[in-house]
């Protein structure tokens, strides 16, 4: 067994930030598989040391020896400070300070468009996430002009804090995103899909299938409920 452990799932994407960000700087671990909270079945079992440590009983969480920590920004953060490997954070204050700010970006303004998007039911709600993520998405391509990456001259937790946006732009523009992708956006794609970490946690087709199929199953149980209502 190794030290570390990632309690996560594919379809997540914020543990597909962390196992990124394990895999781009080799660090082993064990992969626990557990559900986000909306693909638990009934009869799932948590365990025991996830009810313990994961305060939202939510994904992800990680071990590193006996210390736990969940919540996936403060995780990446944690991991470059307790386990020595190639870092994804500046060592200067400057250039910590700008990934820093830019992941948090990134989680108010295209994260959350993102996942409103998937989980919109009505026309008019999916359309409106999905200009705002487009909105976003230009924004952080804007930032790659320089140097090509988000946050200074190399990839760094802001590449990881993205991942998931280009892990499932296929299943998004299946979903309802309608937004024109800029060629900065698509050419940093193409650089992550170059980095080591990418292959840990690119979808397959049957993959994109179950995350679509997923939501336009929620999306037709919120309407059968919605319309029994009216």
């Amino acid at each position: 067994m190794n030290n570390i452990a990632l309690y996560g799932h594919w379809i997540c994407p914020f543990a597909t930030r962390v196992e990124f960000a394990l895999h781009q700087r080799g660090i082993g671990h064990d992969l626990i598989d557990l559900p986000p909270s909306a693909v638990r079945g009934s009869d799932f079992v948590l365990p025991d040391e996830f009810i313990e440590h994961s305060p939202r009983l939510e994904i992800p969480m990680v071990r590193v020896g006996g210390d736990y920590l969940a919540d996936s920004i403060p995780v990446l953060e944690w991991l470059e400070d307790r386990v020595e490997a190639p870092p994804l954070l500046p060592a200067d204050d400057a250039g910590k300070a700008l990934v820093q700010e830019r992941m948090a970006w990134i989680d108010k303004h295209a994260f959350r468009p993102m996942i409103s998007m998937y989980y919109g039911v009505e026309p008019d709600a999916i359309e409106q996430a999905s200009d705002a993520l487009a909105d976003a998405l230009a924004e952080m391509g804007r930032w790659t002009t320089d140097t090509g990456w988000l946050a200074g001259t190399a990839s760094s937790l802001a590449e990881a804090v993205a991942m998931p946006i280009h892990v499932r732009m296929a299943g998004l523009q299946r979903l309802g995103f309608t937004g024109e992708l800029t060629a900065e956006w698509s050419a940093h794609g193409e650089r992550c899909r170059s980095l080591a970490g990418w292959p840990s946690v690119e979808w397959s087709t049957e993959q994109t299938d179950e995350f679509v199929g997923r939501f336009e199953a929620f999306r037709r149980k919120r309407r059968s409920q919605n319309a029994s209502r009216s």
